[in-house]
C-alpha cells in the first residue's frame, strides 16, 4: 500500500511525507478506498482526518497526487508546506 505522513518542515510548518508502505506496525492506521490501501502512523492521523487524496494529471509532463485536506490554514508559497487551524 501507499504509507502517507506528516513531518514538520518548510516555511509554514508541515509536509506529506508519501511512501510505501512495506510493512504495518501495530500502531499504524489502514484504510482501504478503490482497492488502494493508505497507511498512517498515530502521529500523522489527527493532521490528515477528513483529507481526500486525488491522482491529477494536467497534461503528459505534469501529474501528481492532490492533497485536499480540511485541516489546512494556510500554505506556504511554494505549495510544500502547510499550516492546520489549531483545536
Amino acid at each position: 500500500g501507499m504509507r502517507l505522513g506528516v513531518k514538520k518542515t518548510g516555511c509554514s510548518g508541515f509536509a506529506y511525507v508519501v511512501n510505501y508502505a512495506d510493512e504495518i506496525g501495530d500502531q499504524d492506521h489502514v484504510f482501504e478506498s478503490h482497492g488502494i490501501r493508505v497507511v498512517t502512523d498515530t502521529a500523522s492521523l489527527a493532521l490528515l482526518d477528513g483529507m481526500t487524496i486525488d491522482f491529477v494529471k494536467t497534461n503528459a509532463l505534469n501529474q501528481g497526487f492532490e492533497f485536499i485536506n480540511p485541516n489546512v490554514k494556510d500554505m506556504c508559497g511554494c505549495g510544500e508546506s502547510f499550516n492546520v487551524q489549531a483545536g
